[in-house]
C-alpha cells in the first residue's frame, strides 16, 4: 500500500471516527440523526459502514450542522479521503456556465418574433419585458442569494403566461456577479438533476423550467425534491437560486393534501414547494397594459402588434409567444392534420408522455376526420407525411403546433434492465405538442372520450408501460372497461419484457392471488358452487391453498357452516394459516369456546388477530371480563394494544380504579403510550406527582408527548402554572404544536402578550407559521386587529398556506367589509392552490351570515376567475331562495366546466322529473368527462361502454 493510500484510508477512519463520537454524544440513533439533519437514513447508515464509499460533501455538512462539529474539518478530512485538493474539488463540482453566456431562447424562454435579413438566417427577438407583481417576489430573492442567502421560487402560470421570461429577466443582475446557470436535461431531465444536484456549487442558478419533468418523474421526483430540500437547507451549501415554472394543474396535484389510508406520491415535493409557490397572472392588469403601452409608443413594435391583439384580453404574453397563431394553425388545419392534433391533444390530456410516437397519432387519428373528408384525405397514402409536415411547420416566434422530438439516450451495458426497457420503440420518429395547444386541448376537450381508433392506436403502437398505465386509468375514469382491461394487461407485457424477473414476483405475491379469488367467487355467485370448490381443490393440491380459504368464506356466509369448517381445516393443513381465524369464530359459534381461544391464539402466533380481538369482544359483550381481558392481554402480546386499551377504559369509566390501572401498565409494557398517558394521569389524580411526571416523560421518551401535555392541562386547571409553563415547554421542544398553542394561550389569558409573541417568533420555529396563525386568531377575537394583521401576514410569510384567507375573513367579519373584498381581489393574482378562491371564500362567509346579495356578487366574480365550485355553491344558495331556474342555469354552466357536484345535481332534477333519457345523457356526459367513478355506473352498464358512448357487449372475464 502506498502513502497516497494510506493517507486517503487515514483521513476517512478519523472523519468517520468523529462523526461517530458526534453521535455517541448526543445519544442519538441513526433514525434520529437522519430526521435531524434532513437526509435519508440509508444516507446516514452508508456514512457510518466502512464498507461504503466516501460520503458527498452535502451529507458531510449537513451531519456536521446536525452534530455540532467542525464543518470545515470534515469536509478537509473528505477530500483528503477521496484524493482531492480543495482546487481540484471544487473544479470537479462545477456546473452550469456563466449567466452572460446563455441564450435565454436556448433556456426555452418564447421568442416574440424575428428579424430576417437577405441571405442571413432570422435572428429572435424578445419584446420590452413589463414587470408585475411577481417580478418583485423574483427581484426580493435575487437580492437575498446575491447577499449570500439560499432561495427557491416557482412561478406558477398557465402556459405561455411569461413565466420563463420572467426568471430570465429576475437573473439578470447576478450575471454580473460571476453567477452560473445550470439547466439540467441530458440525457433527461429528471436524470440530470437526479445524478448531479449534490454537486451543485456557490453562485448557482438551478434552473427547473417546466418543473413537472423533474418533480413527477416516477423513479426520482420524489428524491429530486429531497436533494433540493437538502440543498437549500443545509449549511454550507450556498448562495444558490433554484427557479422553476409550472402550470397549475401540477401545483394543484402537488400540493393537495394527502387522501387518508391512500398513498402519497408527492410528500416531498409538497414540503419542498410550501411557501415557494408564486403565481403568475393570466392577463396583464391596468398597470402593466399602461406600461406596455408607454414602451410600444416609444418604439417597441412587437409590444405594439401584441397590444393590437390583446388589449381587450389583456393576454398579452400569451399573444407574444405566438398562441394566437398557433391556435389559428389548429382551426384552419387540413382535415388530416387537425385529427392529428386532436389525437396529440387527447394522449397528453389522458396522461401519456412528452414526446408521441408520430405513427400512433397518424393511426389514431382516422375516427377523427368526418366521413366526407375520409375518403379524400386519409385514403391517399402520403396523407400521414404530409399531415406532419404541415403541423412542423412555425409559426410566429418559431413554435410550431407538433415538433419533432429527439432525446439523447443513455448509454447503458446491453444487458442491463435499464437497456431492454428502452429498446422497446427507441428508434420511433416521435414528436411533441404545442405547450399552449396541449393547454388548450385540456380546457376545450376536457369532455369529449377519445374515438375507437385512439384505443386501438394507443394499444398497437405505444411502448412504454407507463403510457398503458396512465390510459387505463383514464379508460377506468371513463367507464370504458373493455378497454381499460387491455391496457392494463398490455401494461404488465411491457413491464415484464423489460425485467422478466421483477414483473413474476408481483404477479407471484399477489395478482395471481386475486385472480383465483374473482373467478372463484364470480362462479360460486353464478349458481357453481361445487365446481368453484373442486377447482379451488385442484389448486390446493398444487401449492396454492387460498382458494379453499375463498370457499370456506362463501359457504359460511351461505350459512353452511359444517362444509366451512372443513374447508378452513384443509386449508390451514396446507400451509394457509390465515383460516385459522374464520375457523375459531366458526367453532366460537357452535359453543366450543375452548377451542376457538385455542385456534385464535394459534391464528395470533402466525400473525393474524383477528379472532383474538372478536373473541375479546364477545367475551366482554357476555361480561365474562376475566376471559376477555386474558384475550387482550394475548393481543397485545402479539403488538396489537388496542382492545387491551379499551377494555382499560371502560373498567376506569366504571369507578374501577385498580383493574385498569393494571390492565394500563400491561398495555404500556406491551409499547402502548396511550396507556402510559392514562397511568400518567392517574397518578397526577393521586397526587403522585412525580410518578405522573416520570411516565410522561416515559411516554415523551418512545416518541408521544401527550402525556406531558395532559399532565399539563391537569395542573393548569389546578392553578398550578409554574410547573405547568415548564411541562409545556419540555412538550414543546420535542415538537408538541398543541403545548406550544397552549403556552401561548396561557400567556395571552395572563396578560402576558410580549411574552406569547416572542415565543411564537423564536422558540419553536417547526411549528412558527402555525403559532403566528394561532396568535393571530387569539389577537383578532381580542379586537386588536392592526396586531392580528401583522401576525396572520407573518405567517403567510413564514408558509403558513390559508393565513391570507383567514385574515380576509376577520376583516369581514369585523365590518371591514370593503378592505375584505379589495384584499381577496389582490390575492385573486396568488390564490392558494390547495383551497377555494379567496373572492369564493369570502362568498361562503357571507352566504352562511346572512348576506345574500353581497355573497351572490362575489360568487360570480369567482366563477369568472376560473372557480367552477362557486357556481355551485351559488345555485345551492339560489335554490335556498326558491330560484329553483337560476339554480338550475348555473348547474348547466358548472357541469360544462366538469364539476361534478352540479352533475350530480342534474341528475337528481332529471331522476325527480322521471327522465330517464335525460339521466342516461348525463351519466355519459360524466363518463366522457372521466368522472365515471363519482357514479353508479356498474349496475347501468356492467361491461361499460364503448368509446362512442354505446354500450359494450359482454366481453367475458376481466382478469
Amino acid at each position: 500500500m502506498n502513502g497516497g493510500t494510506r493517507d486517503r484510508d487515514a483521513a476517512l477512519a478519523e472523519l468517520r471516527r468523529r462523526l461517530g463520537n458526534g453521535i455517541a454524544l448526543l445519544g442519538l440513533t441513526k433514525t434520529q440523526l437522519a430526521a435531524r439533519a434532513s437526509l435519508g437514513r440509508t444516507t446516514v447508515q452508508e456514512a457510518f459502514n466502512p464498507k461504503a464509499p466516501v460520503p458527498s460533501p452535502g451529507t458531510i455538512a449537513a451531519l456536521a450542522h446536525a452534530l455540532g462539529l467542525p464543518e470545515t474539518e470534515l469536509l478537509d478530512l473528505r477530500r483528503t479521503a477521496v484524493g482531492e485538493t480543495a482546487a481540484s474539488s471544487e473544479d470537479a463540482g462545477a456546473l452550469g456556465k456563466p449567466i452572460a453566456e446563455w441564450d435565454p431562447h436556448h433556456l426555452e424562454v418564447h421568442p416574440a418574433g424575428s428579424d430576417v435579413g437577405l441571405g442571413h438566417p432570422s435572428v429572435s427577438l424578445l419584446s420590452g419585458y413589463i414587470r408585475r407583481d411577481h417580478d418583485r417576489v423574483l427581484a426580493d430573492s435575487v437580492s437575498a442569494v446575491a447577499a449570500g442567502k439560499r432561495r427557491m421560487v416557482m412561478l406558477v402560470g398557465s402556459s405561455s403566461t411569461g413565466k420563463t421570461r420572467a426568471c430570465w429577466e429576475a437573473v439578470q443582475p447576478l450575471a454580473s456577479k460571476g453567477w452560473v446557470l445550470w439547466h439540467p436535461f441530458n440525457p433527461t431531465r429528471a436524470e440530470a438533476a437526479h445524478d448531479a444536484l449534490a454537486r451543485v456549487g456557490p453562485r448557482t442558478v438551478v434552473w427547473l423550467n417546466e418543473a413537472q419533468h423533474y418533480l413527477a418523474d416516477h423513479s426520482h421526483g420524489e428524491r429530486i425534491a429531497a436533494a433540493l430540500h437538502a440543498m437549500l437547507t443545509t449549511p454550507g451549501r450556498g448562495p444558490v437560486l433554484v427557479l422553476g415554472t409550472l402550470w397549475p394543474e401540477y401545483a394543484r396535484r402537488y400540493m393537495a393534501p394527502p387522501t387518508p389510508k391512500a398513498p402519497d406520491p408527492h410528500s416531498r415535493v409538497r414540503e419542498l414547494l410550501t411557501g415557494r409557490i408564486v403565481h403568475v397572472p393570466e392577463t396583464f392588469d391596468a398597470k402593466a397594459l399602461q406600461e406596455a403601452t408607454r414602451r410600444a409608443q416609444t418604439g417597441d413594435r412587437l409590444l405594439a402588434d401584441a397590444l393590437g391583439r390583446a388589449r381587450g384580453s389583456g393576454r398579452v404574453a400569451q399573444d407574444l409567444a405566438g398562441a394566437p397563431l398557433l391556435l389559428h394553425r389548429y382551426l384552419t388545419a387540413s382535415p388530416p392534420a387537425r385529427a392529428v392534433l386532436e389525437a396529440a391533444m387527447d394522449a397528453r390530456r389522458l396522461g401519456v408522455g412528452l414526446h408521441l410516437p408520430e405513427d400512433f397519432l397518424t393511426d389514431a387519428a382516422g375516427d377523427y376526420i368526418g366521413d366526407e373528408d375520409y375518403d379524400g384525405f386519409l385514403q391517399r397514402r402520403d396523407w400521414a407525411r404530409d399531415a406532419l409536415a404541415e403541423l412542423a411547420e412555425p409559426v410566429h416566434g418559431n413554435q410550431a403546433p407538433l415538433r419533432s422530438a429527439h432525446t439523447r439516450p443513455k448509454r447503458t451495458p446491453p444487458g442491463s434492465d435499464t437497456a431492454l426497457a428502452e429498446l422497446d420503440g427507441s428508434d420511433t420518429a416521435r414528436c411533441r405538442l404545442a405547450d399552449y395547444l396541449e393547454e388548450h386541448g385540456r380546457r376545450t376537450r376536457r369532455h369529449l372520450c377519445p374515438p375507437a381508433s385512439f384505443w386501438s392506436a394507443a394499444f398497437e403502437r405505444l411502448t412504454q408501460s407507463d403510457d398503458f398505465n396512465a390510459l387505463a386509468a383514464a379508460a377506468t375514469a371513463r367507464h370504458r372497461l373493455q378497454w381499460a382491461h387491455h391496457l392494463r394487461r398490455r401494461a404488465e407485457h411491457t413491464k415484464r419484457a423489460a425485467a422478466p424477473q421483477a414483473a413474476e414476483t408481483v404477479v407471484d405475491e399477489g395478482h395471481e392471488l386475486d385472480a383465483d379469488t374473482d373467478r372463484l367467487w364470480s362462479r360460486a355467485v353464478a349458481g357453481d358452487p361445487d365446481g368453484a370448490e373442486a377447482a379451488a381443490q385442484d389448486a390446493a393440491a398444487v401449492g396454492n391453498p387460498s382458494g379453499l380459504w375463498v370457499m370456506g368464506v362463501w359457504r359460511a356466509e351461505a350459512g353452511e357452516t359444517a362444509v366451512a369448517e372443513k374447508l378452513f381445516s384443509q386449508a390451514v393443513e396446507a400451509g394457509f394459516l390465515e383460516a385459522l381465524s374464520d375457523l375459531a369464530v366458526l367453532r366460537d359459534d357452535a359453543g366450543d369456546h375452548c377451542t376457538a381461544e385455542a385456534l385464535a391464539r394459534r391464528a395470533g402466533e402466525a400473525g393474524h388477530t383477528e379472532a383474538l380481538r372478536r373473541l375479546a369482544e364477545r367475551r366482554e359483550k357476555s361480561e365474562n371480563h376475566s376471559a376477555a381481558e386474558a384475550l387482550a392481554r394475548a393481543l397485545a402480546d402479539f403488538g396489537s394494544t388496542e382492545t387491551l386499551l379499551a377494555l382499560a377504559l371502560e373498567r376506569q369509566n366504571a369507578g374501577e380504579v385498580t383493574a385498569a390501572e393494571e390492565l394500563f401498565r400491561y398495555n404500556a409494557h406491551a409499547g402502548d403510550t396511550c396507556s402510559l398517558r392514562h397511568l400518567a394521569l392517574l397518578q397526577e389524580d393521586a397526587e403522585d406527582r412525580e410518578e405522573a411526571e416520570a411516565l410522561a416523560r416515559q411516554a415523551a421518551a418512545a416518541g408521544d408527548s401527550n402525556a406531558l401535555r395532559h399532565v399539563a392541562l391537569r395542573r393548569w386547571k389546578a392553578g398550578d402554572i409554574d410547573s405547568c409553563e415548564s411541562l409545556f415547554r419540555e412538550a414543546a421542544r420535542i415538537g408538541d404544536a398543541k403545548a406550544a398553542r397552549a403556552l401561548v394561550l396561557m400567556w395571552e389569558r395572563a396578560g402576558q402578550p410580549g411574552r406569547a409573541e416572542a415565543f411564537v417568533r423564536g422558540a419553536v420555529d417547526a411549528c412558527r407559521p402555525q403559532l403566528l396563525r394561532d396568535l393571530a386568531v387569539l389577537r383578532a377575537k381580542a379586537g386588536n386587529m392592526t396586531a392580528a394583521e401583522r401576525l396572520f401576514r407573518d405567517a403567510a410569510d413564514a408558509g403558513h398556506r390559508y393565513a391570507i384567507q383567514e385574515l380576509i375573513r376577520w376583516r369581514d367579519e369585523t365590518g371591514d367589509h370593503a378592505g375584505a373584498a379589495a384584499l381577496a381581489r389582490r390575492e385573486t393574482v396568488n390564490p392558494d392552490v390547495s383551497r377555494r378562491h379567496p373572492l369564493h371564500e369570502l362568498a361562503r362567509w357571507r352566504d352562511a351570515n346572512g348576506d345574500s346579495t353581497g355573497a351572490e356578487s362575489l360568487y360570480r366574480e369567482a366563477a369568472r376567475f376560473g372557480s367552477d365550485d362557486a357556481l355551485v355553491d351559488l345555485a345551492v344558495s339560489l335554490e335556498r331562495a326558491g330560484d329553483r331556474g337560476a339554480a338550475d342555469t348555473l348547474y348547466r354552466e358548472a357541469a360544462d366546466r366538469s364539476n361534478v357536484d352540479a352533475l350530480r345535481a342534474l341528475v337528481l332534477r332529471h331522476e325527480e322529473r322521471g327522465d330517464g333519457k335525460g339521466v342516461e345523457s348525463l351519466l355519459r356526459e360524466a363518463a366522457d368527462s372521466g368522472n365515471a367513478r363519482f357514479f353508479l355506473l356498474d349496475s347501468r352498464w356492467p361491461s361499460g361502454l364503448d368509446p362512442d358512448g354505446q354500450p359494450t357487449s359482454p366481453w367475458g372475464s376481466r382478469t
